[in-house]
């Protein structure tokens, strides 16, 4: 027989756990994939492995999320991102709806295979539920995104820079 004060410490952990869960936020499925047990800024290791091909060959890696990739510029310079800094449009940074702040992520445009590292400082991208990520004009140059506006991405969660 189990002892009251064991079960009862199981049970208030379990109820922390599910707390600490359901306080992630964003819709189930929308969340990026990470390896059990790993924070976000562990969840890339081995020198991040490249997205891989469709094959899946050695050392693929599939995207923690795909969608959408929308950019931000001029017009917000200097205004205050959801983490308190001022928005660089020269930066290579991001607006996400979950991940924490300073998690950094390689967004890869799908059609053309152009990539880039943004570190997220914001939130968002509203208002259309395929769009999972809003980059900055530095790093929408980078993906030859400006003149198209949007475009679909994989991003994936990795160390940084």
């Amino acid at each position: 027989m189990t002892h009251p004060t064991v079960t009862a410490r199981w049970l208030a952990g379990l109820l922390l756990a599910g707390a600490a869960v359901s306080a992630c936020g964003g819709s189930p499925g929308r969340r990026p994939n990470l390896p059990s047990g790993s924070t976000h800024s562990e969840a890339a290791t081995a020198a991040d492995l490249d997205f891989g091909h469709a094959s899946g060959g050695p050392g693929a890696r599939r995207a923690d999320e795909a969608g959408l990739a929308t950019w931000y510029g001029a017009a917000f310079a200097g205004k205050k991102t959801a983490n308190g800094e001022r928005f660089d449009p020269k930066a290579m940074t991001a607006a996400h709806r979950t991940l924490p702040f300073n998690t950094w992520v390689e967004v890869r445009r799908v059609d053309t295979g152009r990539s880039v590292r943004v570190r997220i400082n914001d939130r968002g991208p509203w208002g259309d539920n395929r769009k999972v990520i809003d980059v900055s004009k530095a790093a929408a140059d980078v993906l030859d995104l400006v003149g198209v506006g949007a475009a679909r991405v994989e991003i994936r969660v990795v160390r940084g820079p």
